[in-house]
């Protein structure tokens, strides 16, 4: 299909006419005219354009792309290699970010309430980012939810506050979205996710009595690619579609 093509279609589902974000959505670097396969992943790092362009791949989409409000605007060293290797290789380069945090099917934070088994009664926040809903099967200890969280996105994440605080709504953001947790307590969750946490959110987690889970701010933000990618895929089942998943310890 064309790169156009897809692209409209992609703007069609995420809207990113309708965020103020922190980089382009889109097309970001512009490759081979047409597409037949497509390599997703988190980041746009040298690791995954290596791997795509291994493939044979004519695009890669991913959430995190480049050209971020106020990076340095040369094209040296690490921004350099990346790009020149996506360039070499005639790919297309296209992300979507806080788009595809929000969306309310594809989104990270909806593939989040999926896989982790909750509700999604409140959206609150820029964006409606926030998510705050309850755990389906039933209140369980903080402990307990972090068990499920590791089983779910293979990753052990780090649990501030008391472990044994039984917990039932849980409220959510994926990435790094620290400063969303005194809202997460004002609207009643009884625990708090992300993926990364500041030190001084360790205090707040503590002194408001929510114990925060920061779970990875790439593992939380694994599935919205994916979702996207199947969606996709069930729309042109010509493309031949393959997510890379990246090892990333934040």
């Amino acid at each position: 299909m064309k790169t156009r093509a897809l692209i409209e279609f992609l703007d069609g589902v995420l809207k990113p006419g309708e965020f103020r974000d922190y980089a382009p959505n889109g097309l970001q670097v512009e490759g081979r005219e047409n597409i037949s396969s497509i390599v997703l992943g988190v980041s746009a790092s040298l690791g995954l354009i290596e791997a795509a362009a291994a493939k044979g791949a004519d695009a890669v989409l991913v959430h995190h792309g480049w050209f971020w409000r106020g990076e340095d605007a040369r094209i040296v060293g690490v921004k350099g290699r990346r790009i020149r290797c996506l360039i070499e290789n005639g790919m297309n380069l296209i992300g979507y970010h806080l788009p595809l945090d929000a969306h309310p099917e594809v989104g990270n934070n909806a593939e989040l309430a999926r896989v982790l088994g909750l509700s999604i009664d409140t959206r609150a926040g820029e964006y409606g980012l926030l998510h705050a809903g309850e755990i389906l099967s039933g209140p369980m200890t903080a402990a307990e939810f972090a068990l499920r969280v590791e089983k779910a996105l293979h990753r052990k994440p780090l649990l501030v506050g008391p472990a044994d605080k039984r917990v039932h709504r849980i409220g959510w953001c994926s990435g790094a979205a620290q400063d969303e947790l005194g809202e997460a307590a004002a609207l009643g969750c009884d625990l708090y996710l992300s993926g990364e946490i500041r030190e001084h959110t360790t205090f707040e987690a503590v002194e408001l009595g929510v114990p925060y889970l920061a779970a990875g701010h790439t593992a939380t933000e694994q599935f919205g690619i994916q979702a996207l990618g199947r969606l996709i895929k069930a729309t042109f089942p010509e493309l031949v579609i393959e997510y890379i998943p990246q090892e990333n310890p934040v």
